[in-house]
């Protein structure tokens, strides 16, 4: 069966410094995903330039099709040995898995991987090998719809060291506070939120070390179709809306004449929400069959922003996307609870408009950054205009 794999990391700085030590990069080459989290030594540009260098070269060579061990091999041979602690300036967890749950996990001197699953937390078998006078352990994987494996960087158990922690947040503690927190509706980005956050907790908010929380979950495909402005015939609003509603999945309108353009179509009635959660965003409406039905432009915009904080690794507050207006419920559904993303486009000029700054160009920027962004996050997206 084929899954969606998704991806999602949060990374705290070290507290002082710009530029986080620690790096994850990722690549796709067909239904393999490639992604890699170095942790370079210490801190800052030196840490940063190490981990960057790292990642790049394991997620280049290994998407291409090199083995492992020629790629390790190459890895370990270019960096340079800390002459005082006799360990490598960079360390590294790599996974290579495609759409069926398969494949396998590299881990060079991280911490070890931590497996979710159906709500229980456990460790993962690991075959240790030495390349170069290195330990590098291999965990062959096949994993299951709803399965998040976890990969991180010593800073989660240095968390709270002198602080909260005389010894720091230990591998049990942290593997109960996973198996607490985490929710079978959560993403992976959430997931490394909820961890980070926690780190970030222990810091007291000034993290000692950097922290990078690095997760991949295993999920069945879930669609989201959006419906965003009419076409520009309006003979084509029957077949346009036909084509929207024949897509499996969840559906949302955007824009009061895109309601009304689905609701008449559909043989429905628009209703309008009473609340207003958040004056700045228009209140929700309702059109029964559809999943959420929102204002246009101001809550696309709305969307954009918090997909840019979204994307911000930095950002911990993936996992609570939980206010109720329109723009964070639509964000909610395209983040956290989707893989495909369809948005359908109408550039008919919308005349009740007409004198406002609102323009179908605008619109259409809006949808396209959107969309470039969701792409970002690893979802699979199609726009269609009409």
């Amino acid at each position: 069966m084929s899954y969606f794999i998704e991806r999602g990391y949060t990374s705290l700085n070290h507290v002082g410094e710009e530029l986080c030590g620690d790096r994850v990069e990722y690549a796709v080459n067909g239904d393999v995903l490639t992604a890699v989290l170095c942790d370079g030594m210490g801190s800052g540009v030196k840490a940063n330039i190490l981990a960057t260098l790292s990642s790049k070269i394991l997620c280049t060579m290994l998407s291409a099709g090199i083995p492992i061990k020629d790629c390790i091999e190459t890895l370990i041979a270019s960096l340079p040995v800390c002459k005082v602690r006799n360990v490598a300036y960079a360390t590294f967890s790599v996974f290579l898995i495609n759409n069926e749950g398969k494949g396998d996990l590299i881990e060079f001197d991280n911490p070890a991987a931590i497996l979710i699953r159906n709500g229980e937390v456990s460790d993962l078998d690991r075959e240790k090998s030495v390349i170069l006078g290195k330990n590098v352990y291999t965990t062959k994987l096949n994993l299951q719809a709803g399965d998040a494996v976890i990969v991180t960087s010593d800073g989660v158990e240095h968390a709270g060291i002198g602080m909260m922690m005389n010894f720091g947040w230990e591998r049990p503690q942290i593997k109960e506070y996973l198996k607490r927190v985490v929710k079978p509706t959560m993403s992976a980005r959430a997931i490394s939120a909820a961890l980070a956050g926690e780190c970030n907790e222990l810091y007291m908010y000034e993290p000692g070390d950097d922290t990078t929380v690095l997760g991949i979950k295993v999920r069945e495909h879930a669609v989201t179709s959006v419906f965003v402005g009419p076409p520009i015939h309006k003979e084509d609003d029957a077949q346009y809306v036909a084509d929207f509603m024949a897509i499996k999945g969840k559906k949302a309108v955007c824009g009061g004449t895109s309601s009304q353009i689905v609701a008449r179509q559909l043989g429905k009635e628009v209703s309008a929400a009473v609340d207003f959660p958040d004056k700045d965003i228009p209140p929700i409406g309702y059109i029964d069959g559809i999943d959420l039905t929102t204002e246009g432009v101001v809550t696309i915009r709305r969307v954009l922003e918090l997909s840019e904080n979204y994307l911000n690794p930095a950002d911990t507050d993936a996992a609570t996307l939980n206010k109720r207006d329109g723009a964070t419920l639509l964000a909610k559904m395209l983040f956290e609870d989707s893989t495909d993303v369809h948005f359908f486009v109408g550039q008919s000029q919308n005349h009740a408009h007409d004198g406002l700054p609102i323009e179908t160009r605008m619109k259409l920027k809006l949808v396209d950054k959107l969309a470039d962004n969701l792409k970002k996050m690893g979802k699979i997206v199609t726009v269609r205009y009409n």
